[in-house]
């Protein structure tokens, strides 16, 4: 060392404390990294819960996963469509069998009754 006191006692004290900084540096990124894996290791761990669903425990009920709740609602759209496929049949005129038509029915039996062009003029 080139850069000395010329007191071994003050040379080894200087060695010893820049050894320690620098192993207290060292550590000190060694936990900021450990952290920061930790929160993405957390983060991936959640991301995988949400995806497969989480089983019931004592006090918690299961949550289902993605693909799980996906044919939940892919089953509910089905059932959706249908029966707007029902209502739809009975808003147009087809065979006689729709609710259009027994209402077009009723207006050409009763339309003796009240003649709309009274009621324009």
């Amino acid at each position: 060392m080139s850069d000395s006191t010329g007191v071994w006692a003050v040379d080894t004290i200087v060695v010893w404390a820049a050894a320690v900084a620098a192993v207290a540096a060292a550590l000190a990124l060694l936990w900021a990294v450990v952290r920061g894996i930790r929160r993405i290791v957390a983060a991936v761990d959640t991301i995988a819960e949400d995806w497969q669903g989480v089983p019931a425990r004592p006090g918690v009920p299961a949550r289902p996963g993605v693909m799980e709740r996906l044919d939940g609602i892919e089953g509910r759209a089905g059932e959706i469509e249908r029966r707007v496929g029902g209502i739809e049949h009975e808003l147009h005129p087809n065979s006689g069998a729709s609710l259009r038509d027994a209402i077009d029915r009723v207006d050409r039996r009763t339309s003796w009754l009240h003649d709309d062009r009274d009621q324009s003029e």
